[in-house]
């Protein structure tokens, strides 16, 4: 396992991370799925370990993340790893059936202290506004919040892990403040729309971290054409038959032939593609067998520049448009 710097914190990361949404389990808000679908506990310890074993040392949750119950498992299987790092977000609710988001300052240390109590913590690593969007910056709580439960030692950094399709201004908006620590975004081989943040955040600073490596598993190479995902997983509204077969053509007619090229799997291409830019401290595919642990750790190669800008450019000819079109969907 390689160890990037996060931005100019003194926090060293495992290149490849742990995604802990899917350990979470099989959770609605009302009739809206939230998790991946059915999820074992004892498989998912057994993935924690396993992480640790081959040198993970930074892992992502939510306190949304199956209502909390992804950190507890972190909580009981990490308590006494000191040195592996926790990051953990903050901003959704569950409400009378419905999602709801709240950045108020109250709620903020509130939920703070929850995760920690469930994640047997002292200190949360990497604190993260969960997709807060200008209108709460600008009000200027969430950010109070976050400085207070930094100065109280209840956090070591935080930043926010921003919109999914849309980067948005907020990831500017802290940088011009020069307040926050690092963003979470969303960056792979199809969706590149925060590529120039990207650029900026490592100018200014800032660590990375990667998500959706594998862009809801498209990117594993395992997504049939006909694949219809059950409806607790979140997966269900956000992807039908016409886009995954949309997305598959173009991978096996454009990207999958650099695998002979490098000697390596579809996953390891994928989460390659990502590593390839040193402004990425971190990449976080979500993990749930201990199987998975090790394929996604496995294969790492660095890209030549030739083929960076070739599958870059892909972005503009190909996937912006599909990007839109799972925007649209939710």
């Amino acid at each position: 396992m390689k160890y990037r710097k996060f931005g100019n914190t003194d926090l060293l990361v495992s290149e490849i991370g742990f995604g802990s949404w899917a350990i979470g389990g099989n959770t609605f808000i009302g009739n809206t799925p939230i998790g991946w679908g059915v999820s074992d506990d004892k498989e998912s310890e057994k993935a924690i370990l396993k992480s640790v074993d081959i040198g993970i040392n930074f892992f992502d949750t939510a306190d949304f993340y199956g209502l909390g119950h992804s950190e507890v498992l972190l909580g009981k299987v990490l308590e006494k790893k000191p040195d592996i790092m926790i990051g953990t977000k903050v901003g959704h609710r569950a409400i009378n059936n419905t999602i709801q988001l709240d950045y108020s300052k109250n709620y903020i240390i509130e939920a703070c202290h929850k995760s920690l109590k469930r994640l047997k913590r002292k200190v949360i690593d990497f604190y993260q506004l969960h997709s807060a969007r200008m209108v709460h910056l600008e009000n200027k709580e969430c950010i109070e919040a976050m400085e207070q439960l930094k100065k109280e030692g209840k956090i070591r950094y935080w930043g926010i892990s921003l919109n999914t399709f849309n980067p948005g201004p907020e990831g500017e908006y802290l940088m011009q403040d020069k307040t926050g620590d690092g963003f979470q975004l969303v960056f792979n081989l199809i969706n590149q729309k925060a590529f120039p943040l990207m650029i900026q955040a490592q100018k200014n600073g800032y660590g990375l971290i990667a998500r959706m490596p594998l862009q809801f598993g498209l990117l594993t190479g395992k997504v049939s054409n006909e694949k219809i995902f059950s409806k607790d997983d979140h997966r269900n509204f956000r992807l039908n038959t016409v886009i995954i077969t949309k997305i598959n053509k173009i991978l096996d007619n454009k990207v999958w032939k650099l695998c002979n090229k490098y000697a390596v799997n579809k996953v390891s291409l994928a989460l390659s593609f990502i590593l390839s830019f040193d402004s990425v401290s971190t990449v976080i595919p979500g993990i749930r067998t201990a199987t998975q642990a090790a394929e996604n750790t496995a294969g790492i190669v660095k890209l030549d520049k030739e083929d960076l800008m070739f599958l870059q450019s892909l972005y503009q000819t190909d996937w912006k448009s599909v990007v839109n079109i799972m925007e649209k969907l939710g």
